[in-house]
């Protein structure tokens, strides 16, 4: 596997840390470069850690993690999704999100969630001659940064849109994790 190759991979797996990114720099009312580095660690330590995980779990491992993937992404965007659409609905909840816009435990579903698909690349990568430590560098620099600029697109986003900031968020995740679903039910061989 060529180095454009992991790239390209890198990237795309992480679009979906993109999209999360940016709905929360919807939510965020502080531009601090703090509230852009914790999902770009976030991300990008979990997007490093599936594929390096994946790799060592090689073929045995392959059959579940396609059965279930979609289905763990689609629960767990949709748990986050539809909790923040209804804490925008929500001026208290709001008010405390702002003090709290990144809470660990909220923060570790959606590292979680975008990185279940890199796993199955991981798997993928053990049937490939490939430097892994390698490949996960890559991937894990390219969400850092890719999640940088999606904070920050987020929030320019939000700064301008301010009402209806969270619940738009919640909705693009909501969808994402039905995104999701969808392509492995529909399109992916039973």
């Amino acid at each position: 596997m060529s180095f454009l190759e992991i790239v390209l991979i890198a990237v795309s797996l992480s679009m979906d840390a993109f999209a999360i990114s940016i709905t929360l720099g919807l939510s965020n009312k502080n531009p601090r470069f703090i509230y852009m580095l914790i999902p770009g660690i976030y991300f990008g330590f979990f997007q490093a850690l599936m594929p390096l995980a994946g790799y060592y779990a090689g073929a045995l491992f392959a059959a579940q993690i396609q059965h279930l993937d979609h289905w763990v992404a689609f629960v767990l965007l949709g748990l986050i999704g539809g909790k923040m659409i209804k804490d925008g609905f929500s001026k208290k909840e709001e008010e405390k999100l702002e003090a709290n816009p990144y809470q660990f435990f909220r923060m570790l579903l959606l590292a979680i969630a975008t990185s279940i698909d890199a796993l199955a690349v991981g798997i993928t990568f053990s049937f490939f001659t490939i430097n892994i430590f390698t490949a996960i560098l890559i991937t894990g620099t390219t969400t850092f940064i890719i999640s940088l600029a999606g904070v920050k697109v987020g929030y320019i986003f939000g700064v301008k849109f301010k009402s209806g900031a969270e619940i738009i968020g919640g909705a693009a995740l909501v969808i994402l994790g039905i995104k999701i679903l969808i392509e492995h039910l529909v399109f992916m061989p039973h």
